[in-house]
């Protein structure tokens, strides 16, 4: 009987500690994006930067304690794999090699959750991009940049496990 107790309340416990979300609030602002080394095609650069700041937001409700607020300023852009002249459209495709893996200069503020503020300025890449196993969709354009940024989330603001 103490053993279904005890099994009783582990369970409890695990299942509240499942339903617990981080609810920390990300600002993110493009600094100068017209100048970003590779955001995307011209028309494709409003979405693409739409999507990074999306990712970021998401992220900081995953990972961030209730009542922190990050502030990322994003300073640069060079997205993984090169445009490349395309002979199938009259086109461009993106080309990704090993050479031309994502990048990221990036400037943060977070405050709040009873802790001293953080601030710092971040150049983030992820030289081994294609050798991941992504947990974004392959055909998510964004993927690796979306993968890159969540390994540098969690390295600089996940609280330990």
């Amino acid at each position: 009987m103490r053993t279904l107790i005890s099994l009783a309340a582990l369970a409890a416990c695990s299942v509240g500690a499942v339903g617990v979300q981080a609810a920390g609030s990300v600002q993110v602002t493009f600094v100068e994006p017209d100048r970003f080394a590779d955001a995307g095609r011209s028309f494709e650069r409003p979405a693409n930067l739409k999507t990074i700041e999306a990712h970021l937001r998401s992220l900081g409700q995953r990972y961030l304690a209730d009542g922190q607020a990050l502030n990322v300023e994003v300073l640069d852009v060079d997205l993984a794999g090169e445009l490349r002249p395309s002979q199938r459209s009259a086109g461009e495709i993106r080309v990704a090699r090993s050479a031309d893996w994502p990048r990221m200069n990036l400037r943060y503020t977070l405050e709040g959750g009873g802790q001293p503020a953080q601030r710092g300025e971040d150049r983030i890449s992820d030289l081994n991009y294609q050798q991941h196993l992504s947990s974004y969709s392959s055909r998510d354009p964004l993927k690796h940049e979306k993968q890159m940024l969540e390994a540098w989330f969690k390295t600089r603001f996940a609280p330990p496990q």
